[in-house]
């Protein structure tokens, strides 16, 4: 579902596709072919979010954002389900591991995997192409090009499931 926050509606793209059992609120864009998921909250009542093409926001994952730090998500990125994201930066074709954390002001360069449970410090800064794990999150090597295109491949499926989704709950 789609909420304003006083007169400031979301923007969805084209093929965006937004769960009916989701929260999306205020000042939010999703890109084409992205996907909000069941019980996912998406809350831009501070500030804005903004989320690019083809990127997918699983269940019962929330972001939300401060007065001081807006949300910024690249195109291609898996936010796995229950994963928390507040005030960031997530650059391209990454992968946000199921029940992890990201807080204000961290920035997370393309093609990282932030692995399930680990939690990405205020302020922290992971390189391009990092696997980073634990609490708090440390980057533990490099991503190889066969993960990399792992990661492409786990967005792209979500297209596709979104797609169908979209299309049967069009028939209805």
């Amino acid at each position: 579902m789609l909420f304003p926050f006083g007169s400031v509606f979301p923007r969805l793209a084209r093929r965006a596709f937004v769960h009916p059992l989701a929260a999306v609120v205020g000042r939010v864009s999703i890109g084409a072919d992205s996907s909000v998921w069941l019980h996912a909250v998406i809350r831009a009542d501070l500030n804005k979010i903004n989320i690019g093409a083809k990127t997918n926001i699983q269940d019962n994952a929330s972001l939300h954002v401060s007065r001081k730090a807006p949300i910024k998500i690249g195109d291609g990125v898996s936010i796995g389900h229950g994963a928390i994201v507040h005030g960031c930066v997530i650059g391209s074709n990454c992968i946000i591991g199921m029940g992890s954390i990201v807080l204000n002001r961290a920035r997370i360069g393309r093609n990282c995997l932030v692995a399930a449970g680990a939690v990405v410090t205020e302020g922290m800064r992971i390189p391009t192409g990092s696997l980073v794990m634990g609490v708090p999150a440390k980057v533990k090597r490099k991503l190889s090009k066969a993960e990399i295109r792992g990661l492409r491949a786990n967005a792209c499926e979500y297209v596709a499931l979104a797609a169908s989704h979209a299309g049967k709950a069009a028939k209805k």
